[in-house]
């Protein structure tokens, strides 16, 4: 892996990756992205997941000149559905050097789609059918077109659309970079690769199998927006000594830290743009057991050998199999257990199917914790609270008090109303949580009754608490 600064990207592209809050490339970005930006065809064989978008999208897009407003590239995908997520991508990827990409797809109105293509994007990103029909009426020319990308190219072939590729590959100029990306390697790809590249470079990414036999490893299926409270619902239920919680990107680690911290949660958050010194300050924190929740970024958790991690949490599935491994096998080390939990939108059970299949290993499904779970383990976090005082046996001062009590009521309606005073309900304030957007906090958060300092941004010491309401 590589520092996308470390590639010779324009200040446009750096800035959008920068937006975006990628920090270093994957596997398959590192490799592909050097070739391709020498004009080189590639062949990429790489699952759904892990970066491929990016690793054709960021040279494609430094490659077109913005002065012509032309069609000069195209990415044929075999749905709709990733045809709208590629072109999303691409137009992040494309924001400040203002290269513009277009969806195109059946299902939509056509003549919709021909008002847009007035527009002039430089990037149309299609499904096959639908792109011979804008051929045909000629809506869509060709004839300026420098790359084409096949995505998923396997998934296209195996739905038949074998002869709509070719006539579309036919009709763009013989002088031009072609990239195709398969998940599998079958006979009819190479025979496609063979007709209509020019000598590509075969980029094929391995991944290492799981190494964490002691780590047990769940997922929960939530809604992106209910991610925060789940979250907040699990740390209350298993009370982790040391945890890490995992986030994709920089931006979200800051967001998703404070929010915790706001919640009454010992929370710090540690990424690649923090400098050496709060990086050391936020590591020396967690290590020392006074920061208890650490949440970071792949980059900035890699090399980090922390004994003593009892949870890791992926708030955000990992982008490659790899990543998960190196995620989860932050905990369950020297032969204690560990466990790990990541949260999965409905959209990305596909991954963490491929995930498995890599691993080898099934992600056992749990069920969304409710607020009665939350409760009912601050209780029991409570109890064993009470009863590792008892066995310390420095009670001394307190035994006059107890015994006034007693005078007042007997002993088994005087401890329900001291665990009903020190268990408080789990706070249910609503948040806001989209993709990659900011964590909106609606209401104040209480602090928990178990936390008595917390984190603020940007400071090195821990504050006392504010007062409680009374």
């Amino acid at each position: 892996m590589s520092n996308f600064n470390e590639l010779g990207l324009s200040s446009p592209l750096i800035s959008a990756i920068s937006e975006m809050g990628f920090e270093e490339t994957t596997p398959i970005q590192g490799k592909t992205i050097p070739l391709a930006l020498l004009g080189r065809d590639v062949i990429g064989q790489a699952q759904t997941g892990t970066g491929k978008t990016a690793a054709f999208g960021i040279p494609m897009i430094e490659r077109i000149s913005v002065e012509r407003e032309s069609i000069k590239a195209i990415v044929i995908t075999p749905t709709r559905e990733l045809a709208i997520q590629v072109a999303e991508e691409l137009n992040r990827i494309g924001q400040f050097k203002g290269i513009r990409s277009l969806p195109i797809y059946g299902g939509q109105d056509i003549d919709r789609q021909i008002r847009s293509l007035k527009n002039r994007p430089q990037i149309i990103v299609g499904t096959p059918g639908r792109l011979m029909d804008h051929m045909r009426r000629k809506t869509i020319r060709l004839q300026q077109v420098e790359t084409v990308v096949l995505d998923e190219a396997d998934e296209m072939l195996s739905m038949g659309f074998v002869e709509d590729i070719e006539n579309i590959l036919s009709e763009v100029p013989s002088e031009r970079q072609t990239m195709l990306f398969s998940a599998t390697m079958p006979k009819s790809i190479l025979d496609l690769a063979q007709r209509f590249m020019k000598n590509p470079e075969l980029v094929s990414m391995k991944t290492r199998e799981m190494t964490v036999p002691q780590t047990e490893q769940y997922y929960v299926e939530v809604q992106e927006s209910q991610k925060f409270d789940v979250l907040c619902r699990m740390l209350d239920i298993q009370s982790p000594e040391l945890a890490i919680v995992f986030s994709r990107t920089k931006r979200r680690v800051d967001e998703l830290f404070e929010a915790l911290s706001k919640r009454g949660y010992s929370a710090e958050g540690i990424h690649g743009d923090l400098t050496q010194t709060r990086r050391d300050i936020v590591m020396k924190h967690f290590k020392e057991g006074l920061t208890e929740i650490l949440v970071a970024t792949d980059v900035a958790a890699r090399g980090l050998d922390i004994s003593g991690v009892t949870h890791v949490y992926n708030f955000d599935i990992p982008q490659d199999p790899e990543g998960y491994v190196h995620r989860i096998g932050r905990t369950g080390r020297a032969g204690k257990s560990g466990l790990a939990i990541t949260l999965v939108t409905p959209r990305e059970i596909g991954h963490l199917r491929l995930i498995e299949q890599v691993a080898r290993r099934k992600i056992i499904r749990k069920p969304l914790p409710t607020i009665h779970d939350a409760f009912a383990g601050q209780q029991r976090i409570t109890m064993d609270k009470i009863l590792k005082t008892l066995e310390e046996n420095d009670l001394l001062r307190y035994r006059g008090m107890a015994e006034e009590l007693l005078e007042e009521g007997d002993s088994i309606s005087l401890l329900s109303a001291a665990l009903k005073l020190i268990t408080k309900e789990p706070n249910t304030a609503p948040v806001v949580l989209t993709a990659e957007a900011p964590l909106r906090v609606r209401q104040p958060f209480r602090q928990r009754s178990d936390q008595r300092t917390y984190p603020r941004k940007h400071d090195h010491k821990f504050l006392p608490c504010p007062p409680k309401k009374k």
